[in-house]
């Protein structure tokens, strides 16, 4: 079993959980990455959870990244993981089958590297790997 820790930094994500759970990934709470690129509080923020989870060996990943400039700086802080509008919109899983993910893989591959499907109720591409 794998434990992932959605929405951190918000709400009842409390530092913790980290000593009391062996934590496999740090879901960072879209509300820090929004203003990344114009927000000193975000920045400081955000690079602080990606270096306490990299000592801790914990994978980190940013939710909702809208922007290469959002993407350039996680990757910068050496956020591995990321997923957001960039990559695609959520699509219900009753419309699953017919999104052209493939096709939407390999336009952002020439950008991106590898991309992977997240399977939830919701379809999303995440990028899994070093962002580079």
């Amino acid at each position: 079993m794998k434990i992932a820790i959605d929405d951190f930094g918000t709400g009842y994500s409390s530092l913790s959980y980290l000593k009391r759970w062996r934590v496999d990934s740090l879901k960072i709470d879209r509300s820090f990455v929004r203003d990344i690129a114009t927000d000193p509080s975000d920045h400081a923020i955000v690079s602080a959870i990606v270096a306490m989870a990299r000592s801790l060996n914990i994978q980190v990943v940013a939710e909702g990244i809208e922007t290469w400039q959002q993407l350039e700086i996680l990757r910068n802080m050496g956020c591995s993981l990321a997923q957001g509008f960039l990559f695609a919109k959520p699509v219900p899983r009753r419309r699953r089958a017919a999104l052209p993910a493939r096709r939407a893989a390999r336009s952002a591959r020439g950008q991106l590297g590898s991309l992977q499907l997240a399977r939830r109720n919701r379809l999303a591409l995440k990028y899994s790997g070093p962002i580079a």
